[in-house]
């Protein structure tokens, strides 16, 4: 498995020329460790205020980030794997009509496959930044970079999520199911950079009103 390597084995394996693991795989790792980020500070013993509700605010965020930290591990290696289902089918035969059927209907179920995975990544990293931003409210302030970090890197994951599954919209050949994603991906993204200029605002970070 992909994420039971050492780092320096999962960064040769994503310097490797093997096609996977790819962009797909390396935006639920930046989400995943922008919700690690993210749950370090929530977990910290001083608050913004100190007040016993902020302690319990910030403990039940921390629960939730690092559930998500657990799906985008998991969805690194969905995400190869759905690749290589991809690659595998189009290597079916295709000489008699039957293996011509075949091999179509394998294609679009791995490209679905291929669209669905990177698009859990999205979602999961505007969970992230949704709970980022909880965090950055009322965090401690002298981890304001920190929060800044954990932040853009799950705005790294979900814009890296979100040029996968373009990509791959354009291969499934249904056009009405595309543009009702395409108009779910946009409202996804403008979703997520509100709460990344919000959390960055409210952590105090230079230049928050530029994003």
């Amino acid at each position: 498995m992909l994420t039971n390597r050492s780092l320096l084995e999962l960064l040769d394996a994503f310097s490797s020329p093997d096609p996977t693991p790819g962009g797909g795989s390396a935006s639920a790792l930046a989400g995943a460790l922008g919700a690690a980020l993210l749950a370090m500070v929530a977990g910290l013993p001083k608050t913004r205020t100190n007040t016993p509700e902020e302690r319990s605010t910030l403990d039940d965020v921390r629960r939730q980030l690092l559930k998500l930290r657990a799906t985008l591990v998991e969805l690194v290696e969905r995400d190869a794997a759905a690749y290589d289902l991809v690659v595998a089918a189009y290597k079916k035969p295709k000489t008699t009509d039957s293996e011509k059927a075949e091999r179509k209907a394998a294609i679009a179920e791995a490209l679905r496959a291929a669209t669905d995975v990177p698009l859990e990544t999205m979602k999961a990293c505007a969970e992230v930044l949704g709970l980022g931003k909880t965090v950055a409210e009322h965090g401690n302030v002298s981890a304001a970079s920190d929060i800044g970090v954990g932040l853009h890197l799950a705005m790294a994951g979900l814009t890296g999520g979100r040029l996968n599954v373009e990509t791959n919209l354009s291969s499934l050949g249904d056009e009405a199911y595309a543009r009702s994603l395409r108009e779910q991906l946009l409202l996804m993204m403008v979703g997520a950079g509100a709460d990344l200029q919000a959390g960055s605002r409210a952590a105090g970070l230079r230049g928050a009103d530029s994003h």
